[in-house]
């Protein structure tokens, strides 16, 4: 395969640390890096992992990653995988030797002829109808870290953190079949318009995705938007739009990125607009698992509302608007998936339905010092900066004066 590896005095970025031992006594050894393309941009949200083990995780918006293996893993096949680019795969051992700063990852460029293809929306239903096949359709578990941040009048003003054990079986059903608090913290709560959502906010990850919907395709108008890859693949980006639409036409869609060969839907972003004030915006990425199959690797999504308050907070708050701007902010992204059903550990199941800050777990912080966390997105760093930035009090202390 042809790849580009760059090395940059540049980028001290990468630490390969063969460190003490683990939570739970083990050798560790932990590799970061970042993943750029052949004119230095970083590229946000790529799957990295080891698919054979199921062990995994997404670059950030800066195209950095983090992983924590064991010395087992030394042997195994590093890959990294994103839309547009060759996959990248070197093994662990090598990766660790070369002490690799920085990995560019060559564009796969795709020029299709329009007169071979498929009618648009043939594509999109051959897609959904595969969708059992082209994604990991058995019980399985998925891992995820998964953080909301309240946001009002532009400003992070709660955020919640939870490392969740999701029962599931692929996106070709509706809802996750069972969702357990593995590990939960939460930020002190500087709100003052309190919207909460019915449910937890990973069901609605789950309501809110195409895939899982029952999409009638004869119901939208399909276009062909652009040309891509994925994995050696070429993929078409079809983007879909209500017959029925009736305002705000261009601005409420939803876009699949589709393989023409296996009909694997790689991505999935979704717009609903209702007014400057209120509307959705998400993004579904999957990648390939150890049999070739999709599985989910990370999802955003923001949900823009008006919020009213009441007089005397208008007064407090010196503000003269009955409502304010307030949105919530998710970013879920997963860290491991269990095929094994003997080896499933759902921990503390939820069944209840309520807003996700009103769930309350032990507060186990040697957990969050431990745990393999990715490397911090702008988001995140956003929503930590504005909440340390309301009354000076730094996150850490949040945490454990607010968990018990």
């Amino acid at each position: 395969m042809n790849l580009k590896i760059s090395l940059s005095k540049s980028y001290l970025i990468i630490l390969f640390l063969i460190a003490s031992t683990n939570f739970f006594g083990q050798k560790n050894i932990e590799i970061e890096g970042v993943v750029v393309d052949e004119s230095e941009n970083p590229i946000p949200y790529a799957a990295v992992g080891i698919p054979s083990k199921q062990i995994g995780t997404a670059t950030n918006d800066d195209g950095g990653f983090y992983l924590k293996l064991s010395a087992d893993n030394l042997s195994d096949t590093l890959e990294i995988s994103t839309i547009g680019f060759k996959t990248y795969r070197v093994k662990i051992q090598d990766y660790i030797d070369s002490k690799t700063k920085k990995i560019t990852l060559v564009e796969n460029v795709v020029t299709l002829d329009a007169i071979v293809l498929e009618k648009t929306d043939d594509i999109v239903k051959k897609a959904l109808k595969k969708l059992k096949k082209t994604t990991l359709s058995d019980k399985h578990q998925m891992d995820i870290l998964y953080r909301r941040s309240s946001v009002e009048n532009g400003k992070t003003r709660f955020l919640v953190e939870h490392l969740l054990n999701v029962i599931d079986y692929g996106p070709s059903d509706i809802r996750f079949d069972e969702v357990g608090l593995a590990e939960v913290r939460k930020s002190a709560d500087y709100r003052f318009a309190f919207k909460k959502q019915p449910v937890h906010a990973i069901h609605i990850m789950a309501q809110v995705n195409p895939l899982r919907q029952d999409i009638y395709v004869k119901d939208y108008d399909w276009e062909r938007i652009s040309d891509t890859s994925y994995d050696g693949e070429d993929v078409l980006v079809i983007q879909g739009t209500k017959k029925n639409q009736k305002t705000h036409k261009s601005q409420n869609w939803i876009k699949f990125y589709i393989g023409l060969d296996t009909y694997g839907i790689y991505k999935v972003d979704v717009s609903r607009f209702a007014s400057k004030f209120a509307g959705l915006t998400a993004t579904y990425i999957y990648k390939k698992n150890d049999e070739g199959k999709l599985v989910l690797s990370y999802h955003n999504r923001e949900a823009r509302f008006r919020t009213p308050i009441t007089a005397q907070k208008q007064k407090l708050l010196n503000i003269k608007n009955k409502n304010i701007q307030s949105s919530y902010r998710h970013e879920a992204i997963v860290l491991k998936i269990e095929k094994d059903r003997k080896k499933f550990e759902v921990k503390n199941p939820i069944y209840d339905r309520k807003d996700i800050g009103d769930y309350e777990v032990d507060y186990h912080p040697e957990f969050w010092k431990t745990v393999v966390l990715p490397p911090e997105t702008k988001f995140y760093k956003k929503s930590v900066k504005d909440l340390e930035s309301i009354y000076g009090v730094p996150l850490e202390t949040q945490f454990k004066a607010v968990n018990k």
